[in-house]
């Protein structure tokens, strides 16, 4: 599925911001892997004390900015999960501070959050493979929001793409 295949109506405005980090042509799968590779490679370029950087006080640290990646594409992926098995229950949002707040993450190795990382954008391939393009414009509610099965799996891109270039132009 490309991006400019997916109608205004598989996600919310306030994610189309997310989308609009993505070129109309982007091919959803191909930007999971390609994503998967650009995080990889930022991970695996930084040192453990840079881990530990924000740019301003009150702001994530980079790896709390990187487990937040994790965490939102967990949600995002379970979400279209469950839409694609036409459930038909409404799922509750998340609140992504208190996620971070409890996380110990400034605790743990840039090693571990690499791995924990590329289990879930593995699994996340694996989950939109599966999907037949039928599949991929099931609706489902979440956060009191429609989305799409397509959706949420360009969201899980521009999100990552979104925070990646905070990290390139704010952090480093």
């Amino acid at each position: 599925m490309k991006l400019s295949q997916l109608d205004k109506t598989e996600f919310e405005e306030f994610y189309g911001f997310y989308l609009g980090q993505l070129d109309e042509n982007t091919l959803l799968l191909n930007e999971l892997k390609k994503g998967k590779e650009a995080l990889k490679n930022y991970i695996e370029n930084l040192s453990e004390e840079k881990g530990l950087y924000k740019y301003e006080i009150g702001k994530w640290t980079i790896k709390e900015v990187l487990v937040h990646i994790t965490d939102a594409e967990r949600v995002f992926q379970h979400r279209a999960f469950r839409f694609s098995r036409q459930e038909g229950v409404s799922l509750p949002g998340f609140d992504h501070n208190t996620f971070i707040k409890n996380s110990r993450i400034n605790n743990r190795s840039l090693q571990s959050i690499l791995k924990e990382y590329i289990g879930i954008r593995d699994v996340s391939i694996t989950l939109f493979e599966t999907f037949n393009d039928d599949e991929l414009r099931l609706k489902g509610i979440a956060s009191d929001i429609q989305w799409s099965v397509g959706g949420l799996g360009f969201v899980i891109n521009g999100h990552q793409k979104h925070h990646l270039k905070i990290l390139q132009e704010k952090y480093i």
